[in-house]
């Protein structure tokens, strides 16, 4: 049996119990992803990702959010990075996806998109959420 998780509401939105929005939580869930996704699409360095991710409101990171991400990612070997002079200051770090990264990728990917699926299919059968 779930313990129940008990809501409050913050600005509009409902929160847990450990004051934690579940659009947050949502976001979470889905930034690994996004970095991937970036990654998959061209290598870049920590600062680039982190501007590429605040263009979607709903994605965006501090580099205090992106720089562990990353470090785990390439912990994991989804990811190597390299250091490369930067023509505007000093070097930059730049990440890319390893082969397993961009299986783990295709992997991730296919299975968003089949829950990005049922998702809509449940959501427009009521569009109305109280």
């Amino acid at each position: 049996m779930l313990n129940k998780v008990e809501l409050t509401k913050w600005n509009g939105f409902p929160m847990t119990d450990n004051r934690e929005t579940i659009p947050s939580q949502f976001r979470r869930g889905v930034v690994e992803l996004a970095i991937l996704a970036l990654l998959h699409r061209d290598e870049a360095y920590g600062g680039e990702i982190v501007d590429r991710l605040g263009t979607y409101p709903g994605l965006a990171i501090s580099a205090g959010t992106a720089y562990p991400l990353l470090s785990r990612l390439k912990k994991s070997e989804l990811i190597t990075s390299a250091w490369r002079e930067s023509p505007v200051g000093p070097p930059r770090k730049y990440y890319r996806l390893s082969r397993d990264g961009e299986k783990v990728f295709a992997s991730m990917a296919t299975s968003w998109n089949g829950i990005k699926n049922e998702m809509d299919d449940l959501l427009g059968m009521d569009t109305t959420h109280d």
